[in-house]
């Protein structure tokens, strides 16, 4: 069964159009962008100081989830407000990671390698690189802006 196809753009996530349908993804992609860019609910504990402590966000399709531990997104957004450090990297990483496990645990992919950079100010690039099980592996680029930066842009 086929996904609706999403791509990324400089506005965010979109459909893709085929004519008047919608087209077809019948690989990864669109799977890697939901799981990295829906945001994941986050514990009281992992909230920043700077955000309201009611707002844990989260997908609204995991309410009901048999498993805690199973929830869709990540914790990207939690990095919005952050500075241009090298420990947001590694935290990055680390998110990109626990948003793709699923894809080890359903068997869809053997090894998932992910690695942040800073592209320019403001935009970190994450490079995700997906080994399956059968064919070629892939890689998605992804530039991942935040509101910290944003704002210093535009003054």
């Amino acid at each position: 069964m086929a996904d609706a196809a999403m791509v990324m753009t400089e506005f965010g996530g979109d459909l893709v159009l085929f004519g008047f349908d919608l087209e077809r993804d019948d690989g990864l992609e669109t799977a890697v962008i939901i799981s990295l860019f829906t945001d994941r609910r986050a514990s009281a504990d992992q909230i920043p100081s700077e955000y309201s402590q009611d707002d844990l966000r989260g997908y609204w399709g995991d309410i009901n989830n048999a498993s805690a531990t199973d929830q869709t997104g990540s914790l990207l957004w939690l990095l919005a407000r952050e500075k241009q450090l090298p420990q947001i990297l590694s935290r990055a990483e680390q998110y990109c990671r626990e948003a793709l496990a699923w894809m080890i645990d359903d068997m869809v992919a053997t090894t998932i390698t992910v690695t942040a950079s800073f592209y320019s100010l403001g935009v970190m690039l994450l490079e995700i690189n997906i080994d399956r099980p059968t064919g070629p592996a892939v890689l998605y680029r992804y530039n991942y802006e935040w509101s910290a930066q944003a704002g210093k842009r535009a003054a």
